[in-house]
């Protein structure tokens, strides 16, 4: 196993690459966020990221963060997850990753740490909030637009009209290439956008504010129908629960 060590500024990103070792992504301070072709996953620093080798992805920071990520040659590896898998960061496994990352260590004590930082590789059940791009060029205008400013309330009628397609239009083609309704294309929009922030400790109704909903309760209640979880939970230090 190899531990690197990255300083991520605001708005930094690793874009679009792939690995020939399977990849763990944590960060110890601040909050990333991995975007895979399936799926997007936001880690604050209770949790961090299994990504199998060979899976195109871009990481990147919302704000300032240290990311510490272990690559593992696939053929040393009792693990063989073909998703991306959640895990626990718990106190231990932090501690052995930096532990791993000293230059003295002999081969022995190496793969004696190596096997036991295996063996913490929890999964963490929680759900992902994904959300796919439209393919028409039309639907992709008006969502790309939402994903610049998620809080933007204009009706699929009133987007129609600026970009000239009509609203059963863009409502299909939102269905075809999304596999969901426009309306709920949006929501899951607006809690996808709101995750960094929540995993950074914001208010929820500040985040709530920002991503469009009209009150904290509004927002806890959507976030609450996708996920099971409330925002407080989602994030919680696996510890508490």
């Amino acid at each position: 196993m190899i531990v690197a060590t990255f300083a991520m500024a605001a708005g930094a990103a690793f874009s679009w690459h792939t690995h020939d070792d399977h990849q763990l992504a944590w960060a110890p301070s601040g909050v990333l966020t991995v975007v895979t072709e399936a799926a997007t996953w936001v880690l604050p620093p209770t949790r961090a990221l299994w990504i199998p080798a060979g899976l195109p992805h871009e990481t990147r920071a919302s704000g300032p963060a240290t990311m510490r990520t272990l690559y593992i040659r696939p053929d040393l590896c009792a693990i063989s997850w073909a998703d991306p898998t959640p895990v626990a960061a718990r106190p231990l496994l932090a501690d052995l990753i930096s532990y791993l990352d000293r230059e003295t260590l002999d081969p022995a004590q190496r793969e004696r740490a190596e096997s036991v930082l295996t063996d913490l590789l929890e999964p963490v059940a929680r759900s992902t909030i994904e959300v796919r791009m439209p393919a028409d060029e039309r639907a992709r205008e008006v969502a790309q637009a939402l994903a610049g400013n998620p809080a933007d309330k204009r009706t699929l009628d009133q987007w129609g009209r600026q970009i000239g397609a009509s609203e059963r239009t863009l409502a299909r083609a939102f269905l075809a290439d999304t596999g969901v309704p426009f309306g709920r294309w949006r929501t899951l929009l607006r809690l996808q956008a709101a995750l960094p922030a929540l995993a950074d400790g914001q208010p929820v109704g500040n985040v709530a504010r920002h991503v469009g909903y009209d009150s904290p309760s509004a927002f806890v209640a959507a976030f609450r129908h996708e996920t099971g979880l409330t925002p407080a939970v989602y994030f919680q230090n696996l510890d508490e629960q």
